[in-house]
């Protein structure tokens, strides 16, 4: 089984990404970072910081950017993107989010979200999407700064990257 993190580079993500490779090291499970991109979309890229003010759309470089975000917070965990097209229906993204989920067979998901929990939440969410499958657990972090985030790195017996084909050389 597997431990599954929506990753998109946000604070909430990263504090997602911690919480769940501690999880992963108690329960001795794997944890899987995916990314899903909007093929080509710099405007969403620019708004999540993928992407320089005055810097182009690069898949390769966008991928690489995340899975060095990853592996520098978690080493032991892996990495995975998904393309979606540049203007994407709304919910392609969970959509996609969720196919991995049972692929993988998740047993957890952990959302980085500050709405994926609320009764009310906004259409636009991928985080409320993703929560409402029933195919695995569900674990909302709502908190920016877990105590612990710093010393993940630091600390854990995973000191290699799983995974160095995103890397930049």
């Amino acid at each position: 089984m597997t431990l599954l993190v929506p990753f998109d580079g946000s604070d909430l993500a990263e504090a997602a990404l911690v919480r769940a490779t501690e999880f992963g090291n108690v329960f001795d499970e794997d944890v899987l970072a995916v990314s899903v991109i909007p093929k080509g979309n710099t405007d969403y890229a620019r708004e999540r910081g993928w992407v320089k003010r005055d810097e182009e759309f690069a898949m390769e470089s966008v991928v690489a950017t995340l899975h060095e975000q990853v592996t520098d917070l978690c080493p032991s965990a892996d990495f995975r993107h998904k393309v979606v097209d540049r203007y994407a229906p709304s919910g392609s993204i969970a959509k996609r989010l969720r196919k991995v989920a049972r692929e993988e067979d998740a047993s957890m998901v952990f959302l980085g979200s500050e709405n994926a929990g609320h009764l009310v939440s906004t259409l636009s969410s991928v985080g409320s999407t993703v929560a409402t499958d029933g195919a695995y657990d569900v674990v909302i972090v709502r908190d920016r700064t877990p105590a612990k985030i710093a010393k993940l790195k630091n600390v854990s017996p995973y000191k290699n990257p799983k995974s160095d084909f995103y890397l930049h050389e």
